[in-house]
């Protein structure tokens, strides 16, 4: 693990809104354990072990009934771990892979039939290497027949470049953690308003509205982030998807309470309607139905 790598939570609180039955915590992620499942040799950072029987452990424990499990950039293109933790999920987990280029059709299917039904496009520099457009585009039609979706993660200053790249792709996004606005800046300013109006233009673009510990200003206090996530909720309450991020990879400000982010949740949904969309009709529809084509 690097120094400065803060671990999850040993002993999270439980939360004091019941989350409805059915739930799913739409984004987290599972780690090694290392000397079973090695982190790739060119990784930008070494996470402390998060094991599949951790992350079910906390499933249970937060209220929640099903997990989708997104494959990390620190094991690289190895999704062994991944698929490892599906197995033993069964049906109440779902996976988002990440795919060498050169990645076969049958080793496709063995992903699809393992639970997986997205892949993962990492564009936050600081994490990944430059990977050439053309390489994504070929990925993207290499799942079509699958019926798979697309799981894309940027930052805010670079969506305006990323745009055209996306209206390439010809298949349901899903933006990871709101495409990371700034929230020292109003909900009303350009660089948000952007992403509002790219969704609204396109019905084929999802997100999460989650990461409320990796965007405030003011930790544990999750306040600021608030209005932008209920924003995105209120405006498109059938294409948010929400999920801890479990184990919160390469958080430098504190280590999450995740029952204190579950918290979080009737404040950006406010109603049960909104609630039982963002929880369960939503990632039921996307990660549980057969959109094989």
């Amino acid at each position: 693990m690097d120094p400065d790598y803060l671990p999850f939570h040993d002993n999270p609180s439980k939360p004091a809104f019941s989350v409805p039955e059915g739930a799913v915590d739409a984004h987290c992620h599972v780690f090694g354990p290392a000397d079973t499942f090695p982190y790739h040799p060119k990784r930008k950072y070494t996470p402390c072990d998060a094991p599949k029987e951790k992350l079910f452990a906390l499933r249970d424990h937060l209220g929640f009934a099903r997990n989708v499990i997104v494959q990390a950039s620190c094991h690289g293109t190895d999704n062994a771990a991944l698929l490892d933790a599906l197995q033993y999920a069964g049906d109440r987990a779902r996976g988002v892979a990440v795919v060498d280029p050169n990645i076969t059709d049958e080793e496709l299917q063995a992903m699809h039939n393992a639970g997986v039904r997205a892949v993962r496009f990492n564009f936050v520099k600081r994490l990944v290497d430059t990977t050439p457009k053309e390489v994504f585009l070929d990925i993207a039609e290499k799942i079509r027949p699958l019926g798979w979706h697309i799981v894309v993660y940027f930052e805010a200053q670079d969506l305006e470049e990323l745009t055209p790249f996306l209206m390439q792709l010809n298949t349901l996004i899903v933006v990871d953690h709101m495409g990371r606005p700034d929230v020292s800046k109003d909900v009303e300013h350009e660089d948000f308003q952007r992403f509002v109006t790219l969704l609204q233009a396109h019905e084929n673009i999802w997100t999460k509205v989650s990461c409320p510990e990796r965007l405030t200003l003011n930790p544990p206090n999750y306040d600021d982030v608030v209005p932008f996530a209920r924003t995105l909720v209120e405006r498109f309450p059938d294409r948010v998807l929400w999920g801890t991020d479990w184990p919160h990879p390469n958080m430098k400000s504190h280590i999450p309470d995740d029952g204190k982010l579950v918290d979080v949740i009737p404040k950006i949904a406010p109603t049960p309607d909104l609630q039982q969309a963002l929880l369960i009709d939503n990632p039921m529809r996307l990660y549980w139905q057969d959109h094989t084509r």
